[in-house]
């Protein structure tokens, strides 16, 4: 065949861990070659594929359509999952060489190096691949950030096709054949501004500033904005500026620092290019508190600046927007979300926060926001009976919307709300939609929505995992992300993949919660029960003694046949009733665990007629006993709630 250029579709694929393979198991590792090019073969001969060249366990061939293309991966990919072979796809489109019974060209060789990046199970494409599939609803794709490749000019963006029957993997964690990995340019980390005030009760009203900067600038569509829980993780003591912007996905990074003394307010601002270190802007503000809320305007439009973003007026607007003239009330209120952030019974003083900044400022928006997030997650962590808090929370939340319709974080409080503690799901859903419609950046949206409302109510694990992943994107080094997004994946049955997830969690922050619950949970799924006890057992230790903690430990123990450590720990449950507020659904689970179906039955009861939250894990969470959902009560109580 005379030589010829073409603009053709490349895949190139792979199967991993071949050559270790030989060496253990050589026949095993030519039935999985064999298996591969048998698959590959007939799958091309029915989506118009043409093989090129085999190379040992690997192939390269050519598409005339990119959606026939991707087509075919999926179906390959289907059929090797099944067969347990681990095969490795990329694809790509560009102009091509045929030489003969060869084909050569700078596509072929990006394509080799997408390829190589890939795990097994999925199908990473170029973000050519991307544009020519875009219309097209089943072929959905999640970015994996951007690469410079050896011998390639320009940065590409990698996808990863975002489909049910795919391995799908964590955006940013992709290595293979690339150089020096490059980010937007217009993308920033703004991290805590550093207290420099004699007093160490002062590091609130640095973080408050750093947060209300980034809340600025996290409106403008045009700029890629870190999240405050990621970007937070950094305190620029010991932190090279390279690892942040690598960890992050960020080309500049904001710091800086407060010196405040009396009514005296220093402070001091840089902006720094994470490749090189160089500053490209900063400043210095020497001035009264009352100006605070100017400072905060003045750097986020210095930023935008800098970074050369375009401004819409409605931008403007938003970056100008103060939220109270009060600094009075606004410094509660960032005591108020420093506590409330760290959750516990620290809940409780955040609350106490949020009121003293409402009675200075009853028009102060997000005082009321923060005053309904502590109340609802007071109630949902049992920390409360519901009714005694949730409806306050629901009527924060209506007044902070009637301040201030444009606020995000008041839908997702009521989202909440209607989900959790009303069961109302068309307004529930409504109103996370609406959140995430005003802000699609705000992560806490994204995993409420995905946990609470797609997985618990609705049992729609796909879009609930899209969700997790996508808050996890927003917040790589959220160890609440990680761990909600382990919660979902435990839900939907995917143990392994919801333990890396709570395990990358407690890396982050050792005494998460959430991480180490779910992280026993999946032991107990994948029967590995010493782990699993081990788990729960240190969490009740961290938690003191949560009662969530208690009766996950007395399923273990169960499990394990310890059934005399088990009923101790539940009468320790009862005896606290007397005393503290027991979650009703949880003292039900833990009877049940024991076989003690009627007295559990009792207490889903009292758990119905209070709306307790976890009334809504009993419909898809694995920790339901067999014993609870094969008696005809059960099929009866989820009736009576109502799931849709």
């Amino acid at each position: 065949m005379a030589q010829h250029r073409e603009l053709v579709g490349i895949m190139f694929t792979d199967i991993e861990g071949y050559s270790a393979l030989m060496q253990q198991d050589e026949a095993k590792a030519i039935q999985f070659r064999d298996s591969h090019r048998q698959i590959l073969e007939r799958e091309h001969a029915l989506f118009n594929g043409r093989v090129v060249q085999y190379y040992g366990d690997g192939s390269l061939s050519t598409f005339q359509s990119a959606v026939e293309a991707v087509q075919c991966a999926v179906s390959m990919q289907q059929a090797f999952r099944k067969l347990e072979i681990p095969v490795r796809m990329g694809l790509h489109i560009g102009d091509v060489i045929f030489n003969n019974e060869q084909v050569i060209g700078d596509g072929v060789n990006l394509t080799s190096r997408i390829e190589s990046m890939g795990i097994a199970g999925s199908v990473l494409i170029s973000d050519k691949v991307k544009d020519e599939i875009i219309n097209h609803p089943g072929m959905k794709t999640i970015s994996m950030g951007f690469y410079q490749f050896k011998n390639i000019d320009k940065p590409v963006e990698v996808f990863a096709l975002n489909h049910e029957s795919l391995v799908v993997p964590q955006p940013g964690s992709l290595k293979g054949k690339t150089k020096e990995k490059k980010f937007p340019g217009k993308s920033i980390a703004v991290l805590p501004f550093i207290n420099m005030s004699n007093e160490p009760g002062q590091e609130y009203f640095g973080d408050g500033i750093a947060e209300e900067i980034l809340n600025s600038l996290s409106a403008l569509k045009d700029l890629k904005v870190a999240g405050r829980t990621s970007s937070f993780q950094f305190n620029r003591k010991n932190t090279d500026l390279r690892e942040i912007g690598e960890k992050l996905g960020v080309s500049t990074v904001l710091e800086g620092s407060v010196r405040k003394q009396g009514k005296r307010l220093r402070v001091t601002v840089q902006l720094i290019n994470v490749e090189d270190g160089f500053h490209l802007w900063s400043e210095k503000y020497d001035r009264n508190t009352d100006d605070i809320f100017a400072i905060q305007d003045e750097v986020a439009s210095a930023v935008t600046e800098k970074l050369k973003v375009t401004l819409l007026d409605n931008d403007r607007e938003r970056i100008k927007k103060t939220p109270t003239r009060n600094t009075e009330a606004y410094e509660l209120y960032l005591k108020g979300r420093f506590y409330m952030n760290r959750r516990g019974a620290s809940i409780a003083t955040g609350i106490h926060y949020f009121e003293r900044a409402i009675a200075l400022d009853p028009e102060f928006a997000l005082a009321h926001t923060g005053y309904a997030d502590a109340n609802l997650m007071a109630a949902f962590y049992g920390l409360v009976p519901s009714k005694e808090v949730v409806y306050k929370a629901k009527s924060a939340a209506e007044i902070a919307l009637k301040i201030d319709p444009s606020l995000c974080e008041p839908y997702c409080s009521l989202g909440c709300f209607y989900t959790c503690f009303d069961w109302n799901w068309e307004e529930g859903e409504k109103n996370f939609r609406k959140s995430l419609e005003l802000n699609p950046k705000y992560a806490q949206a994204h995993y409420w929505y995905g946990s609470l409302f797609l997985a618990w109510v609705r049992g729609d694990f796909f879009g609930a995992e899209k969700h997790g992943r996508i808050a996890v994107e927003l917040e790589p080094l959220s160890a609440i992300c990680h761990g909600m997004y382990g919660s979902i994946l435990h839900t939907a049955g995917k143990y392994k993949e919801a333990l890396e997830a709570c395990k990358r969690g407690i890396e982050l922050d050792a005494y998460s919660f959430n991480c180490h619950l779910f992280l026993g949970w999946c032991y107990l799924s994948l029967k590995q029960y010493k782990e699993a006890v081990q788990a729960f057992e240190y969490l009740t230790s961290i938690s003191n003694k949560h009662h969530f903690s208690q009766n996950s430990l007395i399923h273990a123990y169960c499990t394990i046949w310890r059934f005399d450590k088990a009923r101790a720990l539940k009468e320790e449950l009862k005896e606290r009733e007397t005393k503290e507020f027991i979650s009703p659904t949880v003292t039900a689970l833990s009877a049940a665990y024991l076989d003690e179906i009627d007295e559990a039955f009792v207490y889903l009861e009292k758990a119905f007629i209070a709306r307790d939250a976890m009334m809504l894990s009993l419909r898809y969470e694995h920790w339901v006993p067999d014993s609870l959902r094969e008696d005809p009560r059960y099929a009866k109580l989820l009736e009576r709630i109502g799931f849709p």
